[in-house]
Order: C-alpha cells, then structure tokens, then sequence
C-alpha cells in the first residue's frame, strides 16, 4: 500500500468509520512510529509502525460482509461506557473485527449491515448515496391522505427538508396502522423524527432491506455473511466504480448462508 491518508487507512482496516477515525486522530489516540498522529498525516502500514490507543495495527484482515438482524434494546455501537447492550456482542467470534454501516436506534431492529471495509462503508453511508432502505412501521393511530402526502413530499427536519419517500398503507384501524416505508436517505431517527412531526407515534419500527439485501427469515441477533452478488449490487448502487467485492474472489471462498449467533 503507498502512503495513504491515516483516517482512510485505519477505515480500510476496520479499526472504524473514517469519521470515527478522523476523531481518534484528533482526540491522540493515534501513533505513527511512536508519534503522535495529526489529521491529514499519511502512513505506508508495510513500513510504518500504528498504534491505535495503545495497541498495534495488525496486519489487514481479508473483507468481511455480513447481515445481522439487530433486535430491539441493542445500540448501534461496539462499546458503550454506560454499559449498555451493544451489536458488538452479537457479532463476537469473527476472524475480523467489524463495525456498523450506518445506525438502527436503540429501540428499532431489522437489517444492519457490517463490515471491516471502509471503502464499503463509506459507499454505502456517503450522503450522495440513495440506495433504497425499506420498513415496516406500527403506528399507534391511523395516518391520514395530508400525513402521507407530506411524509411522500418531505419534512423539513433540522433546517433541511427530507427527500421523497414512498408510503404504502398496509393496514388501518382504530389505535393501529401498518405502512411500508421506503426511505433514499439515512438521516438520525429520520423516521421516527418525521412521525413526530406528523404527530404519529411509533409503536415498532424494523428495517427489512437495504437494496437488494433482504432480512428475510433471518432470526433476532443472528447474522449471516452477504454473498459476492450482494456486495457488488450495493457496491453498483452506491454509483462506486471500486471493485470491493473482488475481495471474495481472491480468498476463494463463497460465504455460507448459515445463520450464526455469538450468544449460543
């Protein structure tokens, strides 16, 4: 590898988002050969000796893709200093260390995908990026025409109004109402914040696809890995020309579809 930009690097290893990484660079928790690191420094991890909060880059790890079906009461996150359920205890056992692509609040589930690579990540998670992410969402009162067209036509949230979302009404009676959510972008809460503003409650809220990446039959806080097919059709949609899911070819194997759970 030539040199690189340390926060690109330290994402392509899985260590964490580039954003993340650009805050552990700033906050000094990072060390090129015994130094402490500034943002827009550049190493070359065939020469240069990492320490990241003390403890040495190991040497890069093959791709991993998975699937993981994150069950309500578990946050987003792989550590949490209140102590908190964290998706990093579903995952344990891996030959890799991977991290989330993008966020499911603490009381939603469904489909969260992870990874050890960055440039993945950041495709997938990069604002310009509007790969489709469906859901099905309980609310506690029924939605109206006017609730739908504005939640189709967008909410201003922040400052910023949301992009176009498709809703379909599955089912609507007195004290609940089922619809299908299609989402093109991945703000905070972006969901629940809409409903908020639309004066709905939420009762439940699952992700079930990510683009062609379904949950499927997929059971709570069990994953499975993607497949090269999966990669590369997410790697297509984000508009990346990176060849990332070539990864599977040099290693040589086809992952399994078997479910796995590091709780059992």
């Amino acid at each position: 590898m030539a040199m690189v930009r340390l926060q690109k690097l330290l994402s392509e290893r899985g260590v964490a988002s580039r954003r993340k990484a650009e805050e552990l660079i700033a906050g000094g928790h990072v060390k090129v050969n015994g130094r402490v690191a500034s943002l827009g420094d550049k190493a070359d991890d065939r020469k240069d000796v990492i320490h990241v909060r003390g403890k040495k880059l190991a040497a890069a790890a093959a791709p991993v893709y998975i699937a993981l079906h994150k069950p309500r009461g578990f946050i987003t996150t792989m550590s949490d200093e209140h102590g908190r359920k964290c998706v990093e205890e579903l995952v344990r056992g891996l030959d890799a260390p991977v991290y989330p692509v993008g966020r499911l609040d603490r009381e939603s589930e469904g489909l969260l995908l992870m990874t050890n690579d960055g440039d993945f990540a950041n495709a997938v998670m990069h604002p310009s990026t509007h790969i489709p992410k469906y859901y099905r969402v309980t609310l506690r009162s029924p939605m109206t025409d006017e609730q739908k067209l504005r939640f189709e036509e967008g909410i201003v949230i922040d400052g910023r109004k949301t992009a176009p979302a498709k809703v379909n009404i599955v089912s609507s009676e007195a004290g609940r109402c089922v619809v299908e959510i299609t989402l093109y972008e991945g703000r905070n809460r972006q969901i629940r914040r809409m409903c908020e503003a639309l004066g709905l409650e939420v009762a439940r809220l699952r992700r079930n696809a990510i683009g062609g990446v379904k949950l499927g039959m997929l059971p709570p806080g069990c994953w499975r890995y993607l497949t090269p097919k999966e990669v590369r059709e997410l790697v297509v949609a984000s508009g990346s020309t990176k060849k990332i899911a070539a990864g599977y070819i040099k290693y040589g194997k086809e992952p399994d579809r078997d479910y796995h759970n590091a709780r059992r």
